[in-house]
């Protein structure tokens, strides 16, 4: 007698994964992990629950992709800014220039992504607490390595330490971009730039 076989085929996504998380990245965005509901990722994706369940297993798991593509963009970001420095201290205030850009574009007053989900979800969850940790200690070593080459170069006094400096900048750039919700005016926010590399020099 002849048996039959049934092969189970994988499941294969018929959406852009990448414009998935990019819309859901915006709804995160706007109303923050705790008030966005599977409904709101639904809507605005326009995939079904189970669909997104599917693909990517429970909410909680969206929004750490989410925020791993917004933190993405952010070093690609980066990374081309520093290749336009012609020096450590000048890279440190593209930085800054680059948020301060990243502001004036901000219509909707929703601040930085990761620095937002720090204030709702820090310590509150272990596997966002962990991502938000590596992103810390990744931006920190660039502010050391920058901080570091410019004291070398002269260009950076040896006041504090690399590492003092590092955190100091790091600490400046989450409430730079804190005080950008509030403040945009440009005129301000440049001065906020300038008093923070004229304490390095």
């Amino acid at each position: 007698m002849e048996r039959s076989f049934h092969i189970e085929m994988p499941k294969v996504e018929t959406f852009d994964k990448s414009l998935v998380i990019q819309q859901a990245t915006n709804v995160f965005h706007d109303k923050g992990y705790n008030a966005t509901s599977m409904q709101d990722l639904v809507d605005a994706t326009g995939l079904n629950r189970s669909s997104i369940y599917n693909s990517f297993e429970s909410k909680h798991n969206l929004f750490l992709e989410c925020m791993a593509a917004y933190q993405n963009r952010y070093q690609v970001k980066i990374s081309n800014t520093l290749l336009k420095a012609n020096n450590p201290l000048e890279a440190i205030h593209f930085i800054f220039d680059l948020y301060l850009n990243e502001i004036a574009i901000d219509k909707d007053k929703r601040g930085c992504m990761l620095v937002n989900c720090k204030s709702e979800m820090a310590n509150h969850d272990k596997a966002i607490t962990n991502f938000l940790n590596k992103n810390q200690d990744q931006t920190v070593y660039l502010l050391e390595d920058l901080v570091k080459k410019g004291q070398k170069e002269n260009l950076i006094n040896n006041i504090k330490t690399y590492k003092e400096y590092a955190l100091y900048l790091y600490s400046s750039i989450q409430g730079f971009r804190m005080t950008g919700i509030l403040i945009s005016d440009k005129a301000q926010l440049q001065s906020i730039i300038k008093t923070i590399i004229q304490t390095l020099t």
